[in-house]
């Protein structure tokens, strides 16, 4: 049956196509490619995805360049992603999967899924981009059944003082208007707990993995838990 995406569950409205960078998407689009390969991030999504099962909802989709990643095990992906432009090409990547893939139009604070429906959530780079990381982090765990699992690989703060401080200014400045509201200094992990999740084994990584250190380069990959009720 396919998926038919809901209104938003969560509380307060937020607009399905909320989020609008026509310039930063496609400069994303046509950059996030090329960094498959030559960055690694391809072999990180592979660990991001790999052993997952069941029905699964993925925030942010991008240009569903984590679709070709998901194992066979998993019976049903929802990929969410509010920015036209990408979601188009969300759609006609999710066509060339084998894992059957929905994509629909919604906002990390306000999915459009019931509650307690999905077995894992994925979270791929998109906590840096999100206007509201609380509201959105509630909703992951609203509409996942208890005891399901996060996987996440995001970007944020990192380095010594002198480059916290860089990344805190950028944040303050032109990064999140250059960079579709992207973010270099929040901390997914506290967030993530903060949220009310149970963390489990995350490891620091850089990206890319060789070469100067730069703003965007502190990433994490890991796993966590709703708590059982």
């Amino acid at each position: 049956m396919p998926f038919k995406p809901l209104r938003p569950a969560g509380s307060g409205k937020v607009s399905a196509e909320a989020v609008h960078h026509p310039v930063f998407a496609r400069c994303y689009a046509r950059c996030s490619v090329g960094a498959e390969t030559r960055m690694g991030i391809g072999r990180v999504r592979e660990r991001l995805l790999a052993g997952l099962s069941g029905r699964v909802i993925e925030i942010g989709a991008g240009n569903g360049l984590n679709f070709a990643h998901y194992p066979g095990t998993v019976s049903e992906v929802v990929a969410i992603e509010p920015e036209r432009l990408l979601r188009r090409l969300a759609v006609e990547a999710a066509l060339r999967c084998e894992v059957p893939v929905d994509v629909a139009p919604g906002a990390a604070e306000a999915l459009p899924v019931k509650s307690e429906a999905y077995d894992a959530a994925v979270l791929s780079l998109v906590l840096c981009s999100v206007r509201d990381v609380p509201r959105a982090l509630a909703e992951v765990r609203r509409v996942l059944r208890p005891g399901g699992t996060v996987r996440f690989f995001e970007h944020g703060r990192g380095g010594g003082p002198v480059m916290r401080s860089v990344q805190r200014g950028l944040d303050a400045t032109v990064w999140p208007r250059l960079c579709g509201g992207c973010h270099v200094a929040r901390d997914p992990v506290a967030a993530l707990r903060e949220a009310g999740f149970e963390l489990g084994p995350y490891r620091r990584l850089s990206m890319p993995e060789k070469g100067p250190r730069l703003p965007t380069s502190y990433c994490v990959l890991g796993t966590a838990r709703r708590p059982p009720d």
